[in-house]
């Protein structure tokens, strides 16, 4: 198996897009997207991200050269007259190190304020301190979410090697907090055997409310094919003996092979189980343990030139994991 690990930076390339705009859809939800990246530089072995379809996904990052057009264009048609609050990005990382070369990412979200678009933003990133004043002149309606794995180093450069240190994340936070813009942590995805003790989990906990973090929430691991692969080499390395028969008897019950495209979830006993304890260790931080469920109500004043976008209310992101 090819490893994600490499000290090779990738390949960054431009390429137009038609759309950028997209509507996704997980069981009876529904949501909006913008990907402005397609790959993603941080190499977690975790990804969801890397389907058969993007076999370099870490290798090679395209950059939607036009993305900012094609979002403008987009929203003055009248299919997007009525939005819900954006996310960016559903698929790789907006602040990867590509942004700082593109900047298509800070060009979206100007375009999204131009048009009173309310949005939220996933990152593993310290770019996005770049953009401070950015998101805190919009700070009403945009809230921030960092996805934060584990406070160990030796974990960490294992498992995610191209993001940054958690304290230099949560330093970065407490800029944005402190500027009043609402932050929240997404501990996404929980690793079984890994990351899912109480003593990892505090770790990422006490750092939140040291910080100011007003919300925090989480997910379990899920497994595909090419996943799984990943997360035995992982085990391996970390010296958890027994993890691999774990994994497949106890915790996720499946038999070699998956099948291409199948996901596979943890037991429902298991994933109970740590969410329970997480959801408790994060009310007893007084930290708000969920999704920020917004209400954005208010008909928006366009600028002269915008369509009006009428806001509705926020879907809580955890019902699309």
């Amino acid at each position: 198996m090819k490893s994600w690990y490499s000290n090779t930076a990738p390949k960054l390339e431009t390429k137009s897009s038609k759309s950028l705009i997209h509507s996704f859809i997980v069981k009876e939800h529904e949501g909006l997207t913008i990907n402005p990246y397609q790959g993603c530089q941080h190499r977690c072995g975790y990804c969801y991200a890397t389907y058969e379809w993007s076999p370099d996904f870490y290798d090679k990052i395209y950059a939607k050269s036009n993305a900012p057009e094609i979002l403008e264009r987009q929203l003055k048609s009248s299919k997007f007259k009525c939005m819900k609050p954006v996310m960016i990005s559903s698929a790789t990382d907006p602040y990867q190190p590509a942004e700082i070369r593109y900047g298509l990412t800070r060009r979206c979200i100007q375009v999204l304020q131009k048009y009173k678009a309310s949005y939220y933003v996933f990152t593993k990133s310290t770019n996005i301190l770049r953009d401070l004043d950015l998101h805190k002149r919009y700070r009403d309606n945009c809230f921030l979410v960092w996805s934060i794995t584990t406070c160990d180093e030796k974990i960490r450069r294992l498992i995610e090697p191209g993001t940054p240190p958690a304290d230099a994340i949560f330093s970065v936070i407490r800029k944005f907090v402190d500027a009043g813009v609402c932050c929240a942590v997404n501990i996404d995805p929980i690793l079984p055997l890994i990351t899912d003790s109480e003593v990892h989990l505090d770790e990422i906990l006490d750092a939140c409310s040291d910080n100011g973090v007003g919300y925090v929430f989480g997910a379990v691991l899920r497994l595909r094919a090419d996943i799984w692969e990943r997360m035995k080499t992982v085990l391996i390395s970390l010296d958890i003996r027994e993890g691999i028969p774990q994994y497949q008897k106890t915790i996720f019950q499946f038999l070699e092979p998956i099948r291409s495209g199948v996901n596979i979830g943890s037991s429902k006993s298991y994933e109970n189980r740590i969410l329970g304890k997480l959801r408790d260790r994060v009310k007893s931080k007084n930290i708000i343990p969920d999704f920020p469920a917004f209400l954005w109500n208010t008909p928006a004043m366009p600028d002269q030139n915008a369509n009006t976008i009428n806001q509705g209310n926020q879907i809580t992101l955890m019902k699309y994991v």
